[in-house]
Parts: structure tokens; C-alpha cells; sequence
């Protein structure tokens, strides 16, 4: 298969009965893949990504839940409007859309991006939210214009090499805010950066193969797309500024944090921004914890979604 496989066949090459489908809400047109019996379980994913980084774990969740992974705003199959990429308004995409497929409550959980709705969702919606989870992420808040974007004196490696600087530099968060250029750039040409995001962020560059790769840079090959995913970042202003009226998030909230510090920045973070907070550190992963430690994320989901 390549990038350009239709989301229904992708749908249906995974164990679980899974159906794509599509939902006009709160004036956008939502793509999602919903399969399982159960409880609903809402799952939100991230850039450079689709719902297809959640393939691994969906047919396991599957057993005991309703799952339902969703393009957010500006992802994959769904619309790419000019605006609307603030958290909170994301957030009332996917409240829109749980409602039109009949449940009243649900599960919720995110990565990357889709953490971000994820928390804005239990925020603003708490009638709304059983359970939430956190994948490696937390709400952008103020920390977010402390963090560094080069090595810091001291902490680069001879040659200059971010690749062997510790820690992680988060270049992308300025990049993608840069109106105009990122279309200019990768338009027709997402594959290496999808590339080198996944050499840089996993643990194992081989979690994320290259049909899965293909899928992401199809996604995002397309102007429109790629300033979509830019539209995520540029709102972050906004989202610190809603995130200062939010009161801490009371539903029960579980983080996974990979590796290169993420489980001791959500230890940090969480502890104020949520009653009954959980954090859980995840060995043997970086960043995109669902694809390269999808047997411990489904063990920690069905653990706390029950």
C-alpha cells in the first residue's frame, strides 16, 4: 500500500469492525474512524500525523470500547478551514461530534496537538468527560514561551548536532507559526520531514515504518494542509490565554510520559492543572508513545478507562 490509500481501506485493515465516516459540526466537516463495542473512547492525535497513529492500540481498545479516532480541524480527512485552531473552539469540534454520534459522555484521550484539545475539552466540557489522558502532552500555558529552541551553552555536542545535544529542541513550535512559508516549502515535499521528526522523537526510528510514513506525508503534502497544521501552532497565544481561566480539570486524568524528560515536565505541569492527576512514565519511548510502545499504552488505557 502506499501514502494515497483511502482512509476506509485503512479503516478496514484493521481488526475491530472499523468504519470511516464524516460529521458537518460546529460549521466544519469532521473525518473519523469509529469500530468496538463498549463505553465511548474518543482518541485525538497530533503533527505531522492522522488518526493512523493510533492503528496499534485501536483494535485492542477495540475489545472493550467504543473507540473513536478522529481527524482533528485541519487533519487528514477533515476540513481545513482558515481559522478555528485555538484549543477551545477544537475542543467544541469534538464535543459537537461525540454528541452526533449519540453519546452524551465519553472518554477522552490525546497525543501531541490532540492532547492539547483533549485537556481543553475536559475544561470546557466537564459535563461531558468521564476520563481523560494525556499522551506525552500537556495544555500550552505560559512554560511554552520559556522553552528553548537551540542547545544551550554547555549542553550542545562537538559539531553542532542537535541529534546528540540532550534533550529536545522544539524548533517546529516557531517554524509552523511562520505565516506563508511553511506551504512554500513543503508542498509536494512533507516526506523528509516526516522523516526527520520520527528519526529525532522515537526511540526506535523502525516504530514508524515507511507505510505509515507515506500516510503522513500524503496527509501533508498539500498547501492547504500544511497550513492547516500551521494554524494549531500559531494559536497557541490564544490557548495560554484561555488556559488562564480554566479551573484545574476535575475528571480523573492519567499522563504517559516517554523519554528525554516528558514524564518529569508532565509530573511538573499536571500537579496544578488537574484534582486526580496521574502520572505514569513510559520506558523505552520518545515522543509518539502509541506507535512505539502500543502494548504499555493499552495496558495503561484499559487500566484507567476501565
Amino acid at each position: 500500500m502506499s501514502g494515497a490509500v483511502s482512509d476506509a481501506e485503512l479503516a478496514r485493515s484493521l481488526d475491530g469492525g472499523f468504519i470511516s465516516g464524516h460529521a458537518e459540526v460546529n460549521g466544519v466537516r469532521l473525518h473519523y474512524v469509529a469500530g468496538g463495542r463498549g463505553e465511548p473512547l474518543v482518541l485525538l492525535g497530533g503533527w505531522p500525523q492522522t488518526w493512523w497513529q493510533f492503528r496499534k492500540i485501536m483494535p485492542a481498545l477495540a475489545d472493550h470500547h467504543r473507540v473513536i479516532a478522529v481527524d482533528l480541524r485541519g487533519m487528514g480527512g477533515s476540513d481545513k478551514p482558515e481559522g478555528g485552531y485555538d484549543k477551545k473552539t477544537m475542543a467544541r469540534d469534538i464535543h459537537e461530534l461525540v454528541r452526533h454520534l449519540g453519546h452524551d459522555t465519553v472518554n477522552i484521550a490525546g497525543h501531541d496537538i490532540g492532547g492539547m484539545v483533549a485537556y481543553a475539552f475536559a475544561a470546557n466540557h466537564p459535563a461531558g468527560t468521564r476520563r481523560i489522558a494525556l499522551l506525552d502532552i500537556a495544555h500550552p500555558d505560559e512554560r511554552f514561551y520559556a522553552y528553548s529552541l537551540l542547545p544551550t551553552p554547555g549542553r550542545q555536542q562537538v559539531g553542532g548536532d542537535i541529534h546528540a545535544a540532550p534533550g529536545r529542541y522544539l524548533w517546529w513550535f516557531a517554524f509552523n507559526q511562520v505565516p506563508g512559508l511553511p506551504e512554500q516549502l513543503l508542498t509536494g515535499r512533507s516526506r523528509p520531514l516526516i522523516d526527520w521528526m520520527c528519526d529525532y522523537l522515537l526511540e526506535d526510528p523502525a516504530a514508524i515504518g515507511d507505510h505509515a510514513r507515506n500516510v503522513y506525508a500524503h496527509a501533508y503534502s498539500t498547501a492547504d494542509a500544511v497550513r492547516a497544521a500551521g494554524g494549531w501552532y500559531r494559536a497557541f497565544a490564544q490557548d495560554i490565554e484561555d488556559e488562564k481561566t480554566y479551573a484545574p480539570v476535575t475528571a480523573p486524568l492519567l499522563a504517559l510520559g516517554g523519554g528525554e524528560g516528558g514524564y518529569r515536565l508532565l509530573s511538573a505541569v499536571l500537579a496544578e492543572k488537574g484534582t486526580d492527576a496521574e502520572v505514569v512514565e513510559v520506558p523505552g519511548s520518545g515522543h509518539y508513545i502509541p506507535e512505539e510502545q502500543p502494548e504499555a499504552v493499552v495496558r495503561h488505557l484499559l487500566r484507567f478507562f476501565g
